[in-house]
């Protein structure tokens, strides 16, 4: 800032004032004072001086005036749906909230429930619920991607959840043990859906797929989609077409911020195939002596391979029991005397007159005879049996092959049929019972076939090993199912009352003891004129029936369904899965038995006796049931000699949400809820297969306090699966957060780009996410 003007011009008229005093003072005295001059003139300015510091911040300015409306925003993405309201802690308790929800009519407004019968190429699941694709066919098991490595393999079906750590405790069960977010698993590969390529057609379906795949590989150097190939090319895709079929072993675990299921790849996960590169003991029953795929003997009743694995069960002792079922599609029909209709077909080895003599060489019209190398063809008798793996030991492990106890098995003293699964009678805590035998129960699943209870002589002791577990097996009775009373011309109502059988008015059935030596009266024994003619005696006569002899109860074990026939066991409604629940609602331990259908004819008429007219009626069941089996001696299921049966659920035709067919593959939960797949919904109601939940909660039937919807005994939709897809081998985890569930040929007859693009078998998880 400037100075002023005038404070300036002071300052020289002080100056000059002095300057005179001093002047004048040398000169004389100083005279008086003068008068004040005028102000002069204003002095120019002065140069600018240096900068001042920043001044402190002033007031806010007032508010403006709001701005013009901007343009409308684009669409944002959807949000998700709201929190699910539940007290539930896992998937299971969830479904059964929701049941008691819709009984009591106080569903949530948003909820949909049960699931829509609809029909779509993806997983559909219910609100709460999360389903990811763990694994898919032809994915690797390791991080190494080459042809010769493990695989996943094809058609996906039963699976085996063993949570880490289970076995921490010594005397546990590996069902509802263990952890829930990592686990080991087992999983069966069945079959390759379509037609396999031969000399003059091309492949179809899922088997053109895998031929591309190996074309792409380089494994196969022709034109995979030629109407005809030549035999080497044909040999090559066989063998690769045997690493398909067997079974997984691999080690899964849960991302803890997603939910989602993947395959630990660093883990040593195996592969189980229809190759010599497994082999299995088979304990009880003599058969024929078998050789590598390179023709090198193998031991005595030591078998190549294993195939047609449909479900299964798991052992108290930690092994997976994989069921061998339709393997008269690889090497040929040990039991060729009956027709699709169940007639029975002179000329086929059980001609009345002489004993039973079936053929065992490899057919060489079937799937794995039609390779012209001998070396790859196995007899008949080899296969068609539960066989237990034990699982994380080499394929090549046989049960006796190393240290005892260890290696996979095929339980020969159980005989040979079209076996879905097993199960076994068991504790509150899926464990053995104390100074009780083992128990096993099997399913033939084939249009008349039947249910077989197997007893090991010696007891179950606490604290018994894995191979005295596995040992005491070896000696014990085979038995059959006898529905006694139940109408043959329907196979699920009561001759007597041409009514279903229920809980309060029951058939009561009779276990029928297989051996030679039986001296049980057969059940046919009145009809064919012999009221005291004993299962044995009928099984060694050589005209019995209609039907030639079984001289040894390995002539029986080898055709189980024949043998069965002969001496009048009533047939059954293809029975496929059989569980045994010890923690039934009903607070006795009970079998639950999946009949899917039968619409075809029959062994056998209502007394037994063989069905010889043509003509005869075919049942009519397409939409299958659910039946319970209760033993008499429900403390003692070996020592029962009769049983109850009913029925718990019939399959609807129909559109509807609570329609549903075929049922196939069962579970039992942690707390006795019971669950089915259907295999043929589909085809009988138009939309998909899926998975169920069955109420059996008594609380919930018509006229109970606060009921408005009656739920008892229906079956809840809580997943779906693609176009014509199977839903099948279902588990739950440790902690019942996740359902496993496979689905199965996708695409094998409709449309389907699921899961990736091409339509592939794979394990879905569905996670408790509400």
């Amino acid at each position: 800032m400037s100075k002023k003007p005038v404070a300036r011009t002071a300052l020289h008229i002080l100056l000059a004032t002095a300057m005179l005093g001093a002047i004048w003072s040398g000169c004389g005295e100083a005279g008086p004072a003068g008068t004040r001059g005028e102000d002069g003139d204003p002095g120019q300015p002065g140069t600018n001086g240096d900068l001042g510091g920043k001044g402190d911040p002033g007031s806010p300015g007032g508010k403006g005036d709001p701005g013009g409306k901007g343009d409308p925003g684009g669409k944002g993405d959807p949000g998700s749906p709201g929190g699910l309201p539940t007290n539930a802690t896992n998937l299971s308790e969830l479904v059964k909230e929701l049941v008691g929800e819709f009984a009591a009519d106080t569903l949530p407004a948003d909820m949909v429930f049960p699931l829509p019968a609809t029909a779509t190429d993806t997983v559909r699941t219910l609100r709460g619920a999360h389903a990811n694709v763990v694994i898919s066919w032809n994915d690797p098991l390791t991080f190494n991607g080459a042809p010769s490595a493990p695989h996943f393999g094809a058609n996906a079906d039963f699976i085996a959840y063993l949570g880490d750590g289970w076995d921490a405790v010594t005397g546990d069960a590996p069902q509802w043990n263990g952890s829930g977010t990592s686990a080991w698993m087992w999983v069966n590969h069945e079959y390759i859906s379509g037609t396999s390529p031969s000399l003059t057609a091309a492949p179809t379906s899922q088997h053109l797929w895998f031929a591309q795949y190996l074309a792409a590989a380089g494994v196969l150097k022709n034109d995979v989609t030629a109407n005809g190939w030549a035999q080497a090319d044909i040999d090559t895709y066989i063998q690769w077409y045997k690493k398909q079929v067997g079974g997984s072993w691999m080690r899964i675990v849960q991302d803890p911020s997603t939910g989602e299921w993947a395959v630990d790849r660093s883990a040593q996960n195996r592969r189980y195939d229809a190759t010599s590169g497994t082999l299995t003991q088979i304990a009880g029953q003599a058969v024929s002596a078998d050789h590598d795929d390179l023709g090198a003997p193998l031991p005595q009743g030591v078998a190549a391979g294993i195939m047609g694995d449909c479900a299964g069960g798991l052992t108290p002792w930690g092994t997976v029991i994989t069921a061998e079922e339709n393997v008269q599609d690889s090497y040929g029909d040990l039991e060729t005397a009956w027709s699709s209709q169940q007639k029975f077909i002179p000329g086929q080895g059980m001609n009345p007159g002489a004993n039973v003599t079936p053929t065992l060489t490899t057919s060489m019209s079937s799937e794995f005879g039609r390779a012209s190398n001998p070396n790859q063809s196995h007899a008949r008798d080899l296969y068609g049996y539960l066989t237990e793996i034990d699982p994380g030991k080499p394929s090549a492990e046989h049960y006796g092959a190393t240290n005892a106890g260890d290696g996979h098995k095929k339980w020969g003293w159980f005989g040979r049929a079209r076996w879905e699964a097993a199960t076994f009678a068991v504790d509150m805590d899926w464990k053995l019972v104390p100074d009780k035998p083992i128990v096993a129960y099997g399913a033939d699943d084939r249009r008349g076939g039947r249910i077989y209870k197997y007893v090991s002589t010696g007891n179950y002791k606490a604290g018994m090993s894995k191979a005295e577990m596995r040992d005491l097996l070896d000696t014990g009775k085979l038995y059959a199912a006898h529905y006694a009373g139940l109408d043959n011309a329907t196979g699920n109502t009561l001759l007597a009352t041409k009514l279903a059988p229920t809980e309060a008015a029951p058939g009561i059935g009779a276990w029928i003891e297989l051996y030679v030596g039986s001296t049980a009266i057969a059940p046919n024994a009145a009809a064919l004129g012999a009221p005291t003619k004993t299962v044995g005696a009928a099984l060694k006569d050589v005209s019995w029936n209609g039907l030639g002899g079984f001289p040894t109860d390995d002539a029986v074990r080898q055709a189980l369904f024949s043998a069965s026939a002969k001496i009048g066991v009533m047939e059954l409604n293809r029975p496929e899965d059989i569980e045994w629940n010890p923690r039934d609602p009903s607070g006795k331990p009970r079998l639950y038995v999946a009949f899917t259908n039968h619409n075809r004819g029959m062994q056998l008429a209502q007394d037994g006796s063989l069905e010889t007219n043509a003509n005869a009626a075919k049942r009519t069941d397409i939409v299958g049931a659910i039946f319970a089996m209760e033993e008499a001696d429900t403390a003692s299921p070996g020592s029962s000699a009769t049983f109850k049966y009913f029925e718990v659920w019939h399959g609807v035709q129909g559109k509807g949400d609570f329609d549903a067919a075929s049922p196939d593959n069962l579970l039992v939960d942690r707390e006795g809820g019971v669950w089915f797949g259907t295999d043929g919904n589909f085809g009988v109601n138009g939309h998909s297969d899926a998975f169920y939940y069955l109420d059996l909660d008594k609380t919930h039937t018509a006229g109970a306090a606060g009921v408005v919807n009656a739920s008892f005994g229906r079956a809840f939709r809580v997943a779906s699966v693609p176009s014509d897809a199977e839903a099948t081998g279902p588990a739950f985890s440790s902690d019942m957060k996740t359902l496993f569930m496979s689905v199965q040929h996708p695409g094998e007859e409709s449309y389907s780009k699921w899961p990736d693009g091409a339509p592939r078998a794979s394990v879905v998880a569905i996670n408790f996410r509400p």
